[in-house]
C-alpha cells in the first residue's frame, strides 16, 4: 500500500482513537488525566496499528503506567469496535497500545536546560 495512503489512515486513526479515549468507562483510563495520541504506525496489510500515547495528569498525581496499559489492553476490544464503526476500512486493525514518555521527558529536559542558564 502506498505510503500516502498509510499516512491518511494513520491520521484518521488517531483522530478516531482521540475522539473514542475519553468515552471509555474503565477507572483506570478514566482517572489517568488527558490522555494524548502522539503517534500511529499502521502495517501496510492494515493487520496491527501500534498507538503511541502520552498521559498529562489532571490532578497532579501521575498515574501508574502499568496500571494504565492494563486498562487500555482490558478496553481494546470496544476501542476496535468503535474504531471499525468511525473509520471504512476493509480490516479493522488489531491495536497495540504503547505510553509513549517523549513529551514528559523533553519536558525534563527543558527545565535542566533552564536550571543550567540560570546558574550561569
Amino acid at each position: 500500500m502506498s505510503k500516502v495512503r498509510i499516512d491518511r489512515i494513520n491520521e484518521e486513526i488517531a483522530k478516531a482513537i482521540s475522539d473514542i479515549l475519553p468515552t471509555v468507562k474503565d477507572p483506570r483510563i478514566a482517572s489517568a488525566g488527558m490522555i494524548s495520541v502522539t503517534h500511529v504506525d499502521t502495517a501496510g496489510d492494515l493487520s496491527l496499528s501500534r498507538i503511541y500515547l502520552s498521559v498529562f495528569p489532571t490532578g497532579g498525581k501521575a498515574p501508574d503506567p502499568k496500571e494504565l496499559a492494563a486498562g487500555l489492553k482490558s478496553s481494546t476490544g470496544y476501542i476496535r469496535r468503535e474504531l471499525a464503526a468511525r473509520v471504512r476500512l476493509r480490516l479493522s486493525p488489531e491495536l497495540h497500545f504503547i505510553l509513549d514518555d517523549s513529551i514528559a521527558h523533553g519536558a525534563k529536559i527543558l527545565g535542566l536546560i533552564e536550571k543550567a542558564n540560570a546558574e550561569s
